[in-house]
């Protein structure tokens, strides 16, 4: 049997590549996507073929997850339970999709995963081979092997002479990526601790961020990001850019206790400090480009559209369509943000677009010549008139 694993050489994919062999007596092929994790992976190729695998292929999908994910996603507003923004859920449909890319290339009859049998990765991962090549066997061990915790898969590495960044005194697992990097596990398990200082990685803390706010300009054109502070920027640099940017300033960490698709509640903790910046600038110019029942509209398409993205339904008809009807909304979401960088807060600090529908000489409450205040009344009459009626009828004595 020849398998593809999706490898990124933490602790759970590490000991698998073993595992596979020893239990399935498998040909192990690994495959680990570059999203911008910021790995050595040329280190990874050696871990994964001293553990045990056939051949590796590293695949360099950073830009196609920016332009075909993360930004559909951005466009979309999509936010998880109003705090999440999906680093890790969005990314698995791309690494589930090369995955079977890889096993037709392979003739591979299998593919492996790593994630555990509690998580949400599992749907994900599965719900993408099956929309995609459901002729795929899929082996996923947290679910038939005898491990059942982490400090368990640390022991089995050691055994085996594998290296694994975990250690059972900071035993977090770690997911990164160009857009976020979340922490989960050990004494971040109890929603009352606090997250240490030294847990963050992309992001200062907010209190050791300058006492002086930063400010950063972006444009967008059709709602998709294009230049920050005037200069265009390749899609992969501009998240790389803002991602110092909110960084540097404290923005973007989230602690959250979130509802998993399998049916329990986990706490989290995350940074996303360039997505929350673009995401707050997007906001900011629907705002002032998207007439009043379709943002509403779009607000009941974003949850839903994070809905699809968490759950893994990526690869669907809904989500398709769901796609055609946010980028017709996009059509006139260009122009420019401004936004305000302090101390973990980020905040629009002011917006314009050529396709602005916000009027000055309709919103002033100084003196204007185009709206005309009596019109008000009649407005009001009509709006109200069920009401009236229904009132009228409540109090007739006739009918008590």
């Amino acid at each position: 049997m020849k398998v593809v694993l999706a490898y990124s050489g933490g602790l759970d994919t590490s000991i698998i590549i073993p595992w596979l062999k020893e239990n399935y007596g498998a040909e192990v092929v690994a495959m680990c996507a570059d999203l911008g994790q910021g790995d050595d992976l040329e280190a990874v190729r050696e871990k994964a073929l001293r553990s045990g695998a056939e051949r590796v292929y590293i695949e360099d999908l950073r830009r196609e997850f920016v332009t075909d994910y993360l930004f559909p996603m951005l466009k979309a507003g999509a936010v998880y339970e109003g705090k999440y923004l999906l680093g890790t859920s969005v990314a698995r449909p791309l690494i589930a999709r090369r995955l079977v890319e890889v096993a037709a290339r392979e003739g591979a009859g299998a593919v492996a995963h790593g994630a555990t049998g509690k998580g949400n990765d599992q749907v994900r991962f599965e719900l993408t081979v099956k929309a995609l090549n459901p002729d795929l066997r899929i082996i996923a061990p947290w679910r038939e092997w005898s491990i059942r915790s982490r400090e368990d898969a640390i022991d089995y590495a050691r055994e085996r002479g594998i290296p694994v960044p975990a250690t059972k005194e900071k035993p977090y697992s770690r997911d990164q990526n160009l857009w976020h990097l979340s922490h989960e596990g050990g004494d971040l398990e109890d929603p009352w601790n606090e997250a240490p200082t030294d847990l963050y990685q992309m992001t200062v803390p907010p209190e050791a961020a300058p006492d002086r706010p930063a400010y950063v300009e972006i444009d967008f054109e059709r709602g998709i990001p294009v230049r920050v502070d005037g200069q265009a920027l390749d899609p992969v640099a501009l998240v790389v850019r803002l991602n110092e940017l909110g960084g540097a300033n404290g923005i973007g960490i989230v602690s959250l206790v979130e509802n998993r698709l399998v049916g329990m509640k986990s706490r989290g903790v995350y940074e996303t400090p360039g997505g929350t910046i673009l995401h707050t600038a997007h906001r900011e110019l629907e705002s002032l480009t998207l007439d009043r029942a379709t943002a509403h509209f779009k607000e009941i398409v974003a949850a839903r559209y994070a809905e699809l993205v968490y759950d893994g339904f990526w690869f669907t008809p809904l989500k398709e369509a769901l796609d055609a009807f946010v980028d017709k909304t996009q059509e006139t979401v260009t122009g420019t943000v401004r936004v305000k960088l302090y101390k973990g807060n980020c905040t629009a600090a002011g917006a314009r677009s050529p396709y602005s529908i916000y009027r000055h000489d309709l919103a002033t409450f100084g003196r204007d010549e185009v709206y005309d205040q009596r019109d008000a009344a009649g407005f009001i009459n009509l709006l109200g008139l069920p009401l009236a009626v229904r009132a009228r009828l409540r109090h007739d004595p006739a009918r008590r």
